[in-house]
């Protein structure tokens, strides 16, 4: 009689195997893809369109006081709701600690004019040294404006 010899370690496979680290990585870029537009530290506002706005790379800072008028004349300050009377007073109590007293207002292009103005009124009451008022490029600066059309040759339309 035989004795059968059973070589275990002649099956052992040594290669790591990537697939399920592969499929969990693209379920965490999928998650973090999706998640990082919500986390924008801004209330959604449509930004007035100029052909040359000015760069203001301190109102993306972290600390910068953002002031945003809504085009239903609502007003926040940051991502916080405020009404008209307290804006002077919580912009001052942010600004207390600083020795540029510089706020930011995003203010909706369809916003009525005179909210914005009394938000930027309070906020000066409040010791605002300089209020930098945000906008976006308009897209179409170099397209060159429709040209009028030709007259036709027998004078009338």
């Amino acid at each position: 009689m035989a004795l059968a010899v059973r070589n275990e370690g002649a099956k052992v496979n040594s290669n790591i195997n990537v697939t399920p680290m592969v499929d969990v990585m693209l379920v965490l870029l999928i998650i973090f893809m999706v998640i990082t537009p919500m986390l924008q530290n801004k209330v959604n506002v449509q930004l007035a369109k100029v052909a040359d706005p000015t760069a203001m790379p301190d109102a993306d800072k972290e600390d910068s006081v953002v002031v945003a008028v809504t085009r239903d004349d609502k007003i926040f300050l940051g991502q916080n709701q405020v009404s008209m009377a307290d804006l002077g007073q919580k912009v001052s109590d942010l600004l207390q600690n600083k020795t540029d007293k510089q706020i930011f207002m995003r203010s909706d292009a369809r916003a009525q004019y005179g909210t914005v103005m009394d938000a930027i009124d309070n906020c000066r009451a409040a010791g605002v040294d300089q209020v930098g008022l945000l906008t976006e490029r308009r897209q179409d600066v170099n397209q060159p404006p429709p040209a009028a059309p030709a007259p036709s040759p027998t004078g009338g339309q």
